[in-house]
């Protein structure tokens, strides 16, 4: 049972991590596609949209990237528990 939960936990957290790296691309050409068709700014907003959703997906990824690390470092300094104090 414990291989499944484990398996059902990776799929779940590679899911949102997929999602989290493509929601910022996609909600900033989203915004370049509004510019264009309600404010008429040229089709060239999309470059510099494209590159900012990349950016922020890449800003996403770090940060998770940085927490996973911290809480690994975390669990490396626990110390192990005694007979005499238990925490």
């Amino acid at each position: 049972m414990k291989q499944w939960m484990d398996l059902s936990k990776s799929i779940v957290l590679l899911t949102q991590f997929g999602l989290s790296l493509v929601t910022p691309l996609l909600l900033c050409l989203g915004v370049c596609w509004w510019l264009n068709t309600r404010v008429g700014v040229g089709g060239w907003v999309f470059i510099p949209g494209f590159f900012f959703g990349l950016g922020s997906s890449a800003m996403v990824g770090y940060k998770l990237y940085r927490s996973v690390t911290e809480q690994d470092k975390k669990e490396k300094k626990k110390p192990p528990v005694s007979f005499n104090r238990h925490r």
